[in-house]
């Protein structure tokens, strides 16, 4: 059997805040919380999840992986003012500004990027 993912693993300062951002922002729910572990998901039996485990160092440099989240194309400016009020920030990476992304960073500073939807892309 091939392998495959089970969770996306961020590594935090504020594990409970920084978890229910994200479930806000992905419309997902905690599924666990522990002293060194809390876990957001679509539900207890989907195929994907965001587990948060603390650190205590600082971020200082741009991550090496990020996410890629898509909306429809009439929401997406809408759905990036709705992140932006959750508590994101707009974070300059280096883009143009001719990009098909927008580039955000959660409260603890990891960049993802808002894309335009794929039906939009094609053509």
């Amino acid at each position: 059997m091939p392998l495959s993912l089970h969770h996306i693993v961020v590594d935090a300062h504020d594990l409970p805040t920084l978890a229910r951002f994200w479930a806000e922002v992905l419309g997902w729910r905690i599924l666990s919380e522990r002293a060194g572990e809390v876990v957001v998901g679509p539900a207890e039996s989907g195929p994907v999840g965001i587990c948060f485990m603390p650190v205590t160092d600082r971020k200082v440099v741009k991550n090496r992986l990020h996410l890629d989240l898509t909306s429809t194309a009439a929401d997406r400016e809408a759905e990036i003012e709705r992140i932006l009020a959750l508590g994101a920030r707009r974070v300059d990476v280096g883009q143009s500004g001719n990009e098909s992304w927008t580039v955000l960073a959660d409260p603890e500073g990891n960049e993802f990027c808002v894309v335009r939807p794929k039906q939009t892309l094609i053509g």
